[in-house]
């Protein structure tokens, strides 16, 4: 089976310097390894031809779901690997994430991120760490898909037509592939030793703005479309309550302040929140230090609260039309 592996780029060059190397090592032999170039207006393509990728460029950006397929459109492999730019692959991590394919019945697979990110400023450390935690506590069997280290046989990719190119940014383009992949009777598998280290600093903005603007507002357009939620990754029964409890709490706050109901029982809803992200915490104060979870617990209330906002919008605004079927 050969691959051929996929990595989208815009305005990467900084990352492809430091993780084209190693995936260049790591590759088997027959595989061919295709940058695809949105419109970058550094020197990501020089950078990726110098590793020795072959560039596929284009002039105008489209997004990452584009420049994915755009890649797909010129690869030769039989199982079509996609890292995204600023994730540096381990030794092992070809050979892991592609292991499930010797089954026959498995469409699709992809990995997770390490312990050890590379930025650790608090909100990357919060951001990156919360990540690893929800794929190395999901399910084996999935039915969505992560296309930061994710692999799909070139047939089901093609006969699904792709990811969805009216995602213009960085969003669930890669989840609505696999909802789509499952709908078409394909199976999915999370490996969670496929790991790969991010070396993207996030900041506060950065984080709330990608919770509710590329998260959590399509993940509601995708619910309202007709997709159900998964029960795993981040929509676990206690993810759920959780995110209620904030809900519950985001509205006592101001209910106590015109009507008879004591301020102490949003603080309670809050703390209750909090009590269900034990594990989570947990684990930051196992990986980071226990000095980090007040500051990890605060981050992922915030997280909470960007997902509620965006939840609401998502079910008043408008839905995307559905994509034509595959001919």
């Amino acid at each position: 089976m050969r691959l051929s592996v996929i990595v989208p780029v815009r305005d990467g060059a900084r990352f492809l310097e430091r993780t084209l190397p190693d995936l260049v090592a790591s590759l088997p032999e027959g595989a061919e390894l295709i940058v695809s170039d949105d419109g970058s207006r550094d020197d990501s393509a020089e950078v990726a031809r110098r590793a020795g990728a072959r560039v596929s460029r284009s002039e105008a950006r489209a997004g990452p779901a584009e420049a994915r397929n755009r890649g797909a459109r010129e690869a030769k492999g039989d199982l079509l690997v996609f890292l995204d730019a600023d994730c540096r692959v381990h030794a092992d991590t070809l050979s892991r994430l592609t292991a499930p394919f010797e089954d026959p019945t498995v469409a699709a697979a992809f990995g997770s991120y390490d312990r050890r990110p590379e930025a650790r400023t608090w909100v990357s450390l919060y951001k990156n760490l919360a990540h690893h935690f929800v794929h190395q506590r999901s399910k084996p069997v999935a039915s969505t898909f992560w296309a930061a280290c994710g692999a799909v046989r070139a047939a089901a990719f093609r006969s699904a037509n792709g990811f969805d190119a009216r995602y213009l940014r960085p969003s669930i383009e890669d989840v609505e592939l696999g909802y789509r992949l499952c709908r078409a009777g394909h199976r999915i598998r999370l490996v969670r030793e496929a790991q790969v280290t991010h070396l993207k600093s996030w900041t506060l903005v950065g984080l709330l703005s990608a919770d509710l603007r590329d998260r959590a507002i399509p993940w509601a357009r995708l619910w309202r479309s007709g997709y159900a939620l998964p029960r795993d990754l981040n929509f676990t029964a206690a993810d759920r309550v959780a995110s209620s409890l904030v809900a519950v709490g985001l509205v006592l706050f101001p209910a106590s302040l015109s009507l008879h109901v004591p301020a102490t029982a949003g603080v309670a809803c809050l703390a209750l929140a909090v009590g269900l992200d034990a594990p989570l915490l947990l684990s930051f104060a196992r990986t980071v230090s226990p000095a980090f979870v007040p500051v990890a617990a605060l981050l992922q209330l915030l997280h909470r609260m960007a997902g509620i906002l965006g939840l609401a919008i998502g079910l008043l605004g408008p839905v995307l039309p559905r994509r034509p079927r595959a001919t």
